[in-house]
């Protein structure tokens, strides 16, 4: 038998050079970690060193990923429980205490009158205010655009209520339309509660109200489409002096109000549109269209997890189906708010953070190749900072989200991304990134072999236009109006995350992986020789072998 480096193994007509060690049934992995003994089919590991074995901390380990669970499920129904309580519908219903003295209702996005069918094309606020028990005078619904807003909401929290009511509606008062001080004036403002199964007392066209409703605004805006804003604030103006004061008084009312864009009046109503404010108005066509995207790619990649279940194949998946029940729960969500105004917002929000979750694993399968696991290399180097830093982003993900439904204010027009929050994880993203790309580096610089170092190639071009267009369309949307800002990012980061995955689909289909996948299980078994001779630290030389060794 031949010593050194000669033939051991023929396949298909031809011979590769193995070291002679191969010939006894072990065979050195190469770094000195471990080693791999017995049959080639037999897959069991053990330490040279100190000869404990890995598998005594498999039960930590699962211990440990249980406990993450049942954290991450109790964090994950907190967050069910309380945010909802911060979303808004266009049906709006509830009670107002005059002691709460300030209560902001809604921010709505009415859209442009068209001249052609302007009554059809009008934004219509309608409903009713009611109370068990008779005001001494009636407090105020205000519904003011952008300009008159600002200063009467900035006013809002002075400690003296009387001077507060004075300063909020010191402009109000000169635009405003009252019977009594300013008839001039526009139609901003209601006194509330209104008389029991009567129309409120502001309403002197009768044939413009909703039929079943006590009082209705009809907004009319020919040049763009435009927000604004509802509030109750227990005000009042004094009919002698015509000046605004405070009611002190601690009573309660009950308010059911639509906000709708299009003519409740008519049949044949857009439902992509009737409910929605201007800025989430076609948003249904496009939770559509991803999830009919998502409908095809899902079932082929349970498929090809089936023919291959490969660690990098059962992550990708668990990603993909991840995302798939985001857009579902979303999709569920805004198909019920056409019809009713109100949707299931808990829903909505644990569609968005299975969508956080979807990202961030996704996150850390590119983290995962670029490094080269189970491409060109079992063990993971810097297991604890890879992991470390996949957490982190993760969790501030999810605090930005947070923040974005609790801390910023209603009437500010910026989005996740332009608070400090949100600054800090495109910088953080972004660093990702560079480390995605220095460990991309690393991991092609120590391989040879021509088919891994294509997938490398492609998987390091996609996945840097996964990484990087988030930060650039930030950008872009400090640009872009708040009534089209969030259908932009929501278009561009839905588009990318499903061409993200199709693009992985398509690199990790079971007939293209196997050939770089590192004991890829469910192919030959035998194959491993050949797995082990392209491993980066072998190299792929091509020994012709001698027809008289062959035969000695």
């Amino acid at each position: 038998m031949p010593s050194g480096n000669s033939c051991v193994r023929c396949r298909v007509g031809r011979c590769r050079g193995y070291p002679s060690a191969a010939l006894d049934g072990s065979l050195s992995r190469g770094r000195g970690d471990a080693t791999w003994r017995g049959n080639l089919r037999d897959r069991r590991w053990k330490l040279p060193s100190d000869g404990s074995r890995r598998m005594t901390s498999a039960p930590r380990r699962e211990r440990l990923n249980a406990r993450v669970l049942r954290a991450l499920g109790v964090l994950f129904c907190l967050l069910l429980l309380w945010l909802p309580d911060c979303a808004h519908s266009t049906h709006i219903t509830g009670t107002f205490n005059t002691r709460e003295f300030f209560r902001f209702l809604i921010k709505f996005g009415f859209q442009k009158t068209d001249r052609h069918r302007q009554r059809d094309s009008y934004g219509y606020i309608f409903g009713n205010v009611t109370a068990r028990a008779d005001f001494d005078v009636p407090i105020t619904l205000a519904i003011l655009d952008r300009g008159h807003f600002l200063e009467y909401y900035g006013n809002r929290t002075r400690t003296d209520k009387h001077a507060a009511c004075a300063y909020m509606f010191n402009t109000l008062k000169k635009s405003s339309y009252d019977p009594h001080c300013n008839e001039e004036g526009q139609d901003f403002l209601r006194r509330v509660p209104c008389p029991r199964d009567q129309l409120c007392p502001d309403e002197d066209s009768v044939w413009n109200i909703v039929k079943g409703h006590q009082f209705t605004y009809v907004i009319q805006d020919f040049w763009q489409p435009r927000f604004w804003y509802m509030s109750l604030v227990a005000c009042y103006r004094n009919k002698t002096t015509c000046q605004w004061e405070y009611y002190s008084k601690h009573d309660e009312l009950e308010y059911d109000i639509w906000l709708v864009n299009g003519n409740p009046n008519i049949s044949g109503l857009n439902s992509l549109t009737y409910q929605f404010s201007y800025d989430r108005q076609n948003t249904i066509e496009l939770y559509l269209l991803f999830f009919l995207c998502y409908i095809i790619l899902v079932p082929l990649q349970l498929y090809a997890v089936r023919l291959q279940k490969h660690p990098v194949t059962r992550l990708f998946t668990a990603s993909l189906l991840l995302e798939f029940v985001a857009v579902c729960l979303i999709l569920i969500h805004v198909l019920k708010f056409a019809l009713d105004g109100v949707g299931y917002e808990q829903l909505e929000v644990a569609g968005d953070i299975f969508d956080i979750l979807s990202r961030t694993s996704f996150m850390l399968l590119l983290l995962l190749l670029a490094k080269g696991w189970a491409v060109t290399r079992m063990e993971l180097t810097w297991k604890p900072l890879v992991f470390a830093i996949w957490f982190c982003y993760g969790v501030v993900h999810i605090l930005l989200y947070v923040w974005n439904m609790t801390e910023v204010d209603i009437i500010e027009d910026i989005d996740e991304y332009q608070t400090w929050p949100g600054w800090f994880i495109l910088l953080f993203r972004s660093a990702i990134m560079i480390w995605f790309l220095y460990e991309l580096r690393n991991t092609m610089t120590y391989e040879h072999n021509t088919q891994k170092l294509n997938f490398l190639l492609h998987f390091g071009a996609s996945s840097l236009v996964w990484f990087i267009y988030l930060p650039i369309i930030a950008l872009i949307a400090l640009q872009v109006s708040a009534l089209w800002r969030f259908k932009l990012l929501l278009g561009i980061t839905y588009s990318a995350d499903c061409f993200a995955y199709c693009v992985m689909a398509h690199l990790l289909w079971p007939t293209r992986s196997e050939q770089y996948f590192l004991l890829a299980q469910g192919a030959d078994n035998g194959d491993e020789l050949d797995e082990f001779n392209e491993a980066p630290h072998v190299l792929n030389n091509y020994v012709e072998p001698e027809l008289s060794k062959i035969i000695t």
